[in-house]
């Protein structure tokens, strides 16, 4: 598939019809409270509707509750594999690349700069973790999971976000295109699956290309049940990096709701280390995973640990070593990974399980009250090799 400037500008006007067409209907009748109270107690797959859930959502639900069609459940087993075997590392790269990324991203840095301060600054990183420990559940996509309630929510709360900011004056869509338009979601799926590919990479993870095609087609059926167009989404990862090289020569840049949520990431982190003497490898990782030149746009610090954090792939090399040559110290290994995933999570989460919901007001709830400048389009600096 071929990507260019004009087939990219399309994907902007883009949003999603279905999820759209529901929270439209929902305000206009005035059943987003209902909704949200019926629903927040619907959190496994196959668990029965809820009596007085508007018949609009419950269709909706019903037209979402399974996966695509095309799923290829052997690749998806692959795709679990993997995350087992590299859950921290993954854990790491969304932390320290991916969200930082997005921050890159001007005007969906405003977005998540609204969204984060709605109860914590963790929320958005909680969301994330849940939402990718959910889908690499063994059950994810049987009854009793909680991976497709999740999606189904998410997805109607990207249409709020839209139905919100186009109709009280807070996005200039002429010049922005359409708030988490297709663009931004096949943005953010590039994002959470070829970048984190590329963090591990960058971590000295050793990966088998099987292992990392899986990995990348497990982020496309969550693109699928998030609503992203699959006539449009990069097919393969050769095609997937022609995208988000694109997509980044678009939009990124400085900005400063970028650098403060940023600083937010940072803080959140610190925190979670133990003691003060480690705080600086935070920055020193994100510095390491983006590059120097995103890290200054979004003034990331620089410390005594740039240097040495650049041997880090040169200890989890030896760890994978212990890993390939001892299954004891395999298993061993993979039981820490889950363990620290988990008490990060926890960490993140304050132990507590999160809801997906429509926000009824955006003004109120999410501060959003201006409109972002299109940025000046960035173009590479010129090569010093």
């Amino acid at each position: 598939m071929t990507y260019t400037d004009a087939s990219l500008d399309a994907l902007r006007r883009t949003g999603d019809e279905l999820a759209d067409a529901t929270v439209a209907e929902l305000f206009a009748r005035g059943e987003v409270g209902t909704f949200n109270t019926l629903m927040r107690y619907v959190s496994t797959a196959g668990a029965p509707l809820p009596d007085g859930l508007p018949d609009i959502a419950r269709e909706y639900l019903e037209a979402t509750r399974t996966p695509p069609s095309w799923v290829d459940w052997a690749e998806m087993e692959k795709a679990r594999l993997f995350f087992i075997d590299n859950n921290v590392h993954i854990s790491t790269a969304l932390s320290f690349a991916s969200m930082p990324a997005c921050y890159v991203v001007p005007h969906v840095a405003k977005l998540l700069s609204a969204s984060h301060g709605l109860k914590y600054p963790s929320k958005r990183m909680a969301e994330t973790g849940q939402f990718t420990v959910h889908l690499m559940q063994p059950d994810a996509f049987e009854a009793g999971s909680r991976f497709i309630p999740a999606a189904q929510k998410v997805r109607l709360l990207h249409a709020s976000i839209r139905h919100h900011l186009t109709r009280e004056n807070h996005w200039d869509t002429a010049t922005l295109g359409t708030p988490i338009c297709q663009e931004d979601m096949i943005g953010g799926q590039m994002f959470f699956s070829l970048l984190v590919l590329d963090s591990l990479h960058r971590l000295g993870i050793h990966m088998s290309a099987e292992g990392a095609e899986a990995y990348y087609y497990a982020w496309r059926v969550v693109g699928a049940m998030l609503g992203v167009d699959q006539d449009v989404v990069p097919r393969t990862l050769d095609e997937a990096r022609r995208f988000l090289d694109l997509y980044m020569v678009r939009h990124m840049g400085p900005s400063e709701e970028g650098a403060h949520l940023t600083k937010q990431l940072i803080d959140l982190y610190e925190e979670v280390v133990p003691g003060t003497f480690f705080d600086p490898i935070v920055s020193a990782l994100i510095r390491h995973l983006i590059g120097d030149t995103c890290a200054d746009w979004l003034q990331v610090p620089r410390t005594s640990w740039d240097t040495v954090v650049k041997a880090v792939p040169h200890l989890l090399g030896v760890l994978e070593t212990i890993e390939d040559r001892s299954p004891l110290g395999a298993w061993a290994l993979d039981r820490l990974g889950h363990l620290t995933t988990v008490l990060e999570l926890s960490s993140l989460t304050r132990g507590r399980v999160m809801h997906y919901a429509i926000p009824e007001t955006l003004k109120k709830d999410y501060g959003i009250t201006g409109v972002v400048p299109r940025p000046h389009r960035w173009t590479p600096p010129t090569s010093t090799v």
